[in-house]
């Protein structure tokens, strides 16, 4: 995906900024917990077609946390 139209992205319901997850070809809101899709190049802006994220998925990740207790 082009870096100056993700640059100018945001969601459509909070405004806040995205997160392009190549992987998984989704553009995602933590905020709001969505995760657009991208299809062949283009990001569907549509709040009916994304995805609601897991838990874990809207919570980044700390930093030097492995997950063991």
């Amino acid at each position: 995906m082009d870096k100056e139209l993700l640059a100018m992205l945001v969601c459509p319901l909070c405004k806040g900024k995205l997160k392009y997850d190549r992987e998984a070809g989704e553009l995602l809101c933590r905020y709001d917990g969505l995760a657009y899709p991208v299809r062949d190049g283009i990001p569907v802006m549509l709040p009916d077609e994304a995805r609601q994220m897991d838990v874990d998925e809207k919570l980044p990740a700390s930093p030097g946390h492995s997950g063991e207790a």
